[in-house]
């Protein structure tokens, strides 16, 4: 056992002792008094490990091999491209090359660290290093119009769920604000009336989601060329199936989507509408149903398919009217159409003309995601041996689901109100 290997078991018993202790609601003072020294011998195994590393990855050898000098500081970054090519080079011909093992050693420390599970080397599995992982997570919120409007948290850890609480409202109706507080006006030395809110507990389990990647003999050439095109594939497969679990995910293997939540709110169609059309009342009765406190962060997701209605969409005035819908581009000079003032935006995973959930108002805000902050790849030259192609798999492992667990009785009027507001059917 290396020294690395023992103060990284020392960090993980340590750790596997604080943990029962972080998870209870309430501490004894005896309880108390040793999470703090558990938390405080964590800190310090923490910096014996990140010097142990320093030091290991400055004089890093193979058996075998005469010890090497070697300066972190002055090594160029490790591009994603070039990882990938060591990973692909070590697959087929078995010899280390020492730079790998190098990230390697680093990253078994940072997942030791943070609870996350390490491929082994010898099994074909890599850890991606924490610039990649970050990177590629990174590139899905940024590049998506769903996925970075909504909340998020990371899960550290050897933990692999997180339970929210959250306040069981479903009315505003006297007595069930909250959940139960109820406010009185009372004379002076009137008599008091006890109330208290009541809490409910949000559970994500982190889901699973796998992505194959294909590298040609000639791509793995180009590091350059592997970095970008790895990237653009990964990045965006990942991105399609999260957002597509938002829209429309059943929360069996994946998270819970707007359109299966239990607070979605529906808006019936008009009598004797049309098929496959969308009219102004339908625009303003959807409008009507979103939660007061949503509007704001509001936006319109939509199926490209219905934006010839929406340039229809006007608002009856005299012999003339008035436009209901501002494409881009247009007054409101943005690079999205806007209904109400909110951004109307396409994506590919709103239903198609017609169907429920072809237009979708939604504060993505009231949508919690849950990850684990990092990536893992493995690679085989045998699943493809044939076509001499490398085959990299990328693990992402994400939950999430509305906020709200029932659309909300407002304190007067009928129509029960949500963040998540569609359109019913119209075929």
């Amino acid at each position: 056992m290396t020294k690395l290997e023992r103060l990284q078991g020392e960090f993980v018993a340590i750790e596997a002792k604080a943990k029962p202790l972080h998870e209870k609601e309430s501490r004894t003072d005896a309880e108390a008094a040793e999470f703090k020294d558990l938390l405080a011998q964590m800190k310090a195994k923490k910096a014996e490990i990140d010097l142990e590393v320093e030091a290991t990855s400055a004089f890093s050898s193979l058996p075998g091999d005469r010890v090497e000098v070697h300066d972190v500081a002055d090594e160029a970054p490790y591009a994603m491209g070039e990882f990938l090519q060591d990973v692909a080079f070590e697959a087929r011909t078995h010899e280390k090359r020492p730079r790998l093992v190098r990230h390697q050693q680093r990253n078994r420390i940072m997942a030791a660290a943070s609870g996350m599970n390490e491929g082994l080397p010898a099994e074909g599995g890599f850890m991606v290093g924490t610039d990649f992982a970050s990177g590629m997570v990174r590139r899905v919120y940024d590049n998506s119009q769903v996925v970075n409007r909504c909340s998020k948290l990371t899960i550290s850890g050897t933990s692999n769920s997180i339970k929210i609480n959250g306040i069981d409202e479903t009315s505003r109706a006297t007595g069930s604000r909250w959940g139960g507080v109820r406010g009185y006006w009372i004379e002076e030395a009137g008599t008091l009336t006890g109330s208290k809110p009541k809490f409910r507990q949000i559970e994500l389990l982190l889901k699973k989601q796998a992505v194959l990647y294909y590298a040609t003999d000639e791509v793995l050439q180009d590091a350059t060329a592997l970095e970008q095109n790895a990237n653009m594939v990964v990045s965006g497969e990942i991105q399609f199936l999260l957002q597509d679990a938002i829209i429309n995910g059943n929360g069996a293997g994946k998270p819970l989507g707007i359109l299966q939540g239990p607070c979605l709110v529906s808006v019936d169609a008009e009598p004797g509408q049309e098929a496959d059309t969308i009219v102004f009342q339908n625009i303003s009765k959807m409008w009507a149903r979103c939660w007061a406190g949503s509007r704001a962060n509001s936006i319109w997701l939509i199926n490209q398919e219905i934006e010839p209605q929406l340039d229809l969409l006007s608002i009856p005035v005299g012999t003339g009217g008035a436009p209901v819908y501002m494409p881009p581009g247009g007054l409101a000079d943005s690079p999205y159409g806007r209904l109400k003032g909110r951004p109307v935006v396409p994506i590919e995973q709103c239903a198609a003309l017609g169907d429920a959930g072809d237009i979708i108002l939604a504060d993505l805000g009231q949508y919690q995601l849950a990850d684990k902050g990092g990536v893992q790849m493995a690679s085989s030259m045998h699943v493809e041996f044939l076509t001499d192609q490398m085959v990299f798999r990328f693990i992402y492992r994400v939950d999430g689901q509305p906020l709200w667990h029932s659309a909300l009785t407002p304190y007067k009027g009928a129509g029960t109100l949500s963040p998540f507001v569609t359109l019913a059917a119209r075929a």
